[in-house]
């Protein structure tokens, strides 16, 4: 376990790369270069972090940690839509203003998730399940969380692609509205005749049930799976 001198040390290295990164760019992110900044000699990189990918590696986790920190989780929203929104604007602003941060994020889309990108993705996880249980989801659980992350992903991407005086915020705003209109209908499906929105919504409170046993449960669960992919 690391020593709390280590500990301290680490951290210092992490902000001196992102003060780095963000002032100059990540070409300019050098172990010699964060060693300096750092007040250490570069062996001392290696051995915190292994080598520059360690440190790259570590600088991502710390932003999936920074923006863990920064939402807030209601487990109860008077409206579920308007709590996904916030959600989404969440995102793109802080990828908005970390910019050079957040495109090393992510930089590797098929390396492992780590530990506070899939604790955050748990959140968004909650918050497409509370569609669905009232039956405001239009799509798969899990299809619905990919093209949130990926709407908002794009949007600060592309946004940070543009020369500044061709960022238009009506784009940002087009873009989560058509996330919108993809994920969600516009009344609850549960009001409407068919199956399918109500097994949805049976769908996300599975979770909350205790009276199947988990077989009986597996079993509800690829019935209601055939009925909201229509397979």
């Amino acid at each position: 376990m690391p020593s709390r001198d280590q500990e301290q040390t680490r951290r210092r290295v992490i902000e001196a790369t992102i003060e780095l990164l963000t002032r100059e760019g990540r070409d300019a992110v050098t172990t010699r270069a964060v060693a300096l900044a750092a007040g250490l000699q570069p062996p001392a990189i290696y051995r915190l972090f292994g080598d520059k990918d360690g440190l790259l590696d570590a600088i991502a986790e710390h932003g999936f940690a920074t923006f863990l920190a920064s939402k807030s989780l209601d487990l109860d929203p008077r409206d579920p839509i308007e709590d996904l929104k916030a959600g989404w604007d969440l995102a793109v602003e802080f990828g908005l203003a970390n910019p050079a941060l957040y495109v090393l994020m992510y930089a590797d889309p098929t390396k492992p998730a780590s530990a506070a990108f899939t604790a955050g993705m748990e959140i968004l996880m909650g918050r497409i399940r509370r569609l669905a249980a009232a039956g405001w989801l239009r799509v798969d659980e899990e299809l619905a969380a990919a093209i949130i992350h990926a709407t908002a992903r794009g949007a600060v991407l592309t946004w940070l692609s543009l020369p500044e005086d061709r960022r238009d915020p009506a784009l940002l705003t087009t873009l989560r509205e058509s996330m919108l209109t993809a994920v969600t209908n516009h009344e609850p499906a549960t009001q409407e005749a068919g199956p399918i929105g109500a097994a949805r919504a049976l769908r996300a409170a599975l979770p909350e049930q205790t009276a199947l046993s988990d077989g009986e449960q597996h079993l509800l669960e690829e019935w209601l799976d055939r009925l909201t992919l229509g397979r």
